[in-house]
């Protein structure tokens, strides 16, 4: 299985970015997708969320009505669509595969991607 994060880059406050994560060697429409983040110093943090069949999504307070996360079973991808950007948005972003709705423990994701850094500057 290979989850390959791409589209992080170093952008100012207020600006967006775009994630993009290709999944490769799982049937992925059968795997909830889900976005995370780490922080320096800090632990990975739950991003953002989207169901089998795309219909339903949750986020993390933090980026409600600022990030947009979405999924293409035909083409074996998710997005995550990063608007209004702050400086405390700096991180690794991770995308990742799991089989249980609506969790945001890592434990509950069984495939992860190499990451992807975002850098706000204020």
């Amino acid at each position: 299985v290979q989850l390959q994060a791409s589209g992080g880059g170093l952008v100012q406050a207020g600006g967006s970015l775009k994630l993009s994560c290709a999944a490769s060697g799982l049937t992925f429409r059968s795997y909830v997708m889900a976005w995370f983040r780490q922080a320096p110093g800090k632990e990975r943090e739950f991003v953002a969320a989207v169901s089998l069949s795309g219909g339903t999504t949750f986020y993390t307070d933090s980026v409600k009505g600022r990030f947009t996360i979405s999924r293409d079973n035909a083409k074996n991808t998710v997005k995550v669509q990063m608007n209004s950007l702050k400086p405390e948005d700096t991180a690794l972003y991770y995308c990742a595969a799991g089989q249980r709705w609506a969790t945001r423990r890592n434990s509950d994701y069984e495939y992860w991607g190499q990451g992807t850094q975002v850098t706000v500057s204020s």
